[in-house]
């Protein structure tokens, strides 16, 4: 059984860690890269729509996204029909996969097994199936970046784009996706 001047000090060893890590937070990457990323959605009447960190945030927020323009694939509809997609464009994918052990390109088996990780998996989707997915939906992807230009896959589609942020300092896990939604303008909204 703990003692209770040993509990004391735990309780407030564990209460001087949360203050460091909220002053971190304010100086920290994360924060500086959100702050950026609010300012650069502002000015496009946007804010940014949280998607879980789970491993399908990029999916979700496609999924988001096309809600927005009256669509209805799910997230495994979307990771399904990317594997499927890059299966059947292997010249245009493999080339760009590299076994992070051997520093060689994918074998067939390899790129393979890639596929059915998307399909079967929580893993990451990033450029390679942005690319597949705009394919796929016929429709531009813009990804927002706190310290670079937005990037545009898919910009041969006169479509609308479907817009995502990238976050590369979000959580622990590091990088992350999030969707947006339209700002919503304070001043106006008690005006009837």
């Amino acid at each position: 059984m703990i003692s209770k001047e040993k509990k004391a000090a735990l309780e407030k060893e564990r209460e001087e860690r949360i203050a460091e890590a909220e002053i971190e937070n304010l100086s920290g990457a994360r924060h500086v890269e959100s702050e950026k990323l609010a300012q650069i959605l502002a000015v496009r009447q946007l804010e940014i729509k949280q998607i879980p960190s789970d491993g399908h945030c990029m999916y979700r927020a496609i999924e988001d996204q096309l809600k927005e323009q009256d669509g209805t694939l799910t997230v495994v509809a979307l990771r399904c029909q990317t594997a499927k997609y890059m299966q059947s464009h292997v010249e245009d994918f493999l080339p760009f996969l590299t076994n992070p052990n051997t520093g060689d390109m994918y074998t067939p088996e390899e790129f393979g097994k890639y596929c059915d990780d998307i399909v079967n998996t929580a893993a990451w989707g990033g450029q390679l199936e942005l690319r597949a997915l705009s394919h796929i939906l016929q429709t531009p992807i813009e990804i927002i970046q706190a310290d670079s230009p937005p990037i545009i896959v898919g910009e041969e589609y006169p479509k609308k784009p479907l817009i995502l942020v990238y976050m590369r300092h979000a959580y622990g896990l590091g990088e992350h996706y999030n969707s947006v939604t339209p700002l919503v303008n304070t001043a106006t909204e008690n005006c009837s």
